[in-house]
């Protein structure tokens, strides 16, 4: 096994609820094997306070949690990303970013739990579900033998990761 530690980036459009939860759930999962970083494409310029309440109420330092462009890891001396996640739910014609170079990625698409309307508890309901299918999809994503998988072997089944729900896993 390797000492080597992979960078992850979630993208998103807003970088303000999905990516943000992504981020801070890898970097507790992957126990220092993984170092998870969020941006978006076009970001609300603040995190949605119902992911820093989940984040928090979760046991989570929210420290980390800013929305920001993914231009920050676009320049020099920025970390090269091993992994692209796009976490925009396609499926609702939301338009998902698409980041160049030669990282594996993968679309794990998830409702936004921003875009919900209603009273604060169906608001909650929304990030809490949004929140348990990312962490499900992490969880399997941080115990694949990342180093010992060839490139289309590992592609396979970062894509069938995507494809998973919360209630698939056990």
């Amino acid at each position: 096994m390797s000492d080597r530690t992979f960078d992850v980036l979630f993208l998103c459009t807003g970088n303000s609820a999905r990516s943000i939860l992504a981020e801070a759930i890898l970097n507790k999962l992957g126990q220092g094997r993984f170092r998870a970083h969020s941006a978006g494409s076009q970001p609300k310029g603040e995190v949605n306070p119902f992911a820093i309440r989940l984040l928090r109420q979760s046991g989570f330092d929210t420290a980390f949690a800013r929305s920001k462009s993914w231009d920050e890891f676009a320049v020099a001396g920025a970390p090269k990303m091993d992994f692209v996640f796009t976490v925009c739910d396609s499926a609702a014609a939301e338009a998902c970013p698409v980041w160049p170079g030669q990282p594996m990625t993968a679309h794990w698409g998830v409702p936004d739990p921003a875009a919900v309307e209603g009273t604060d508890t169906e608001k909650a309901l929304a990030f809490a579900d949004a929140y348990r299918q990312l962490n499900a999809r992490i969880g399997v994503f941080v115990n694949l033998p990342v180093t010992s998988l060839d490139r289309l072997s590992l592609q396979k089944k970062l894509d069938d990761i995507g494809r998973t729900t919360a209630e698939d896993r056990p």
